[in-house]
Parts: structure tokens; C-alpha cells; sequence
């Protein structure tokens, strides 16, 4: 089974805020507007987890968040890239210690990428993305080499083809 090569020329991401102040997100939301245009290079924002390549998460894992973000992680196919976006997503960022606040998102999903800054300019999480597209291909490379390896060789039918003919008939004379 290859995987399907148009998945490296236009990653789906799915943002996924777990808890933030939202600065963040507005600067992903700048990503998407015209002076950068991300999609132009055929980046996607979907809302489902089972199309989406790359995870970018915002904000601090807080109680109510962690168990959905385990389970988005969990729906999304592999190969996967997670990028942890903001201060927040990172460490905690100024929730940390909070009651409700269980601190970065690395401490439930393994992560990528870290995007540090809080209130992350739209030129770092654009670096941060391209880093994690790389990571992915990487990834897609690996899987699609531990399939090979895993699959045993196909029998091919064996058509005769007039050169193939051709070297019997000079074979047999």
C-alpha cells in the first residue's frame, strides 16, 4: 500500500486551542490573511482530526482540555506532526501553577515542534509548520519504508510482451 503522494504538497492542519488567552490564535489567524497566505502553498485549516497531518495546539493542557486533545491526537492518521504554538502550549506560560492548569501539552502527546513566544509572530508558527512538514515527510519516508519491508513481494502476472517473446524464440534457437 503506498500513501498517497498529494498528502506532501498540501498538508492539512488542525488548530486546536486547549486553553489559551487567545493570542495565539490570532496570530494564526494571520497566517491565514492575505499578507501571508499560507494556503497559497497549499497549507489547509480543517476541523477534522481524521484528515489532518499536522496538529498545531495553543494554550496550557488545563483539566477539561487534556483528555479531548489525547483523543484528537488519537483520531489523527499516521504519519502525524504535532506543533506545540505559544509559551502557553509549551510550558504552561503564565497559567502554570493555575488550579486548573496541568502545564504543556508535551506532558500527554509527544510534540514535534515547539513555537516558543508568547503571542507567537506569524513568522515563527510559519517556520514552526515548515519544520513540521519536513518532520513529516521524514515520517511518511519511514512508514512508507517499514511497509515495504513488512509486505511480502507481489507476484506479478506474468504478461508476454513481443521483446520477451522475441528473446524465447532467440533462446530456444
Amino acid at each position: 500500500m503506498k500513501l498517497n503522494s498529494f498528502r506532501k504538497k498540501s498538508p492539512w492542519i488542525l488548530h486546536y486551542n486547549a486553553g489559551s488567552c487567545n493570542g495565539c490564535d490570532i496570530e494564526i489567524l494571520a497566517c491565514l490573511a492575505p499578507k501571508y497566505d499560507i494556503e497559497r502553498f497549499g497549507i489547509i485549516n480543517t476541523g477534522n482530526p481524521k484528515q489532518s497531518d499536522v496538529l498545531l495546539v495553543t494554550g496550557p493542557v488545563t483539566k477539561r482540555s487534556r483528555e479531548r486533545l489525547v483523543e484528537i491526537y488519537a483520531q489523527m492518521p499516521e504519519p502525524k506532526v504535532v506543533v506545540s504554538c505559544g509559551a502557553c502550549a509549551c510550558t504552561g506560560g503564565v497559567f502554570r501553577g493555575m488550579y486548573n492548569c496541568e502545564g504543556g501539552i508535551d506532558q500527554y502527546i509527544p510534540v514535534d515542534v515547539y513555537v516558543c513566544g508568547c503571542g507567537s509572530r506569524p513568522e515563527q508558527i510559519i517556520d514552526g509548520v515548515i519544520e513540521a512538514l519536513a518532520i513529516l515527510e521524514k515520517k511518511t519516508k519511514d512508514l512508507e519504508q517499514s511497509i515495504r519491508l513488512k509486505k511480502e513481494p507481489v507476484k506479478e502476472d506474468t504478461q508476454l510482451n513481443r521483446r520477451d517473446i522475441a528473446a524465447e524464440i532467440k533462446e530456444i534457437a
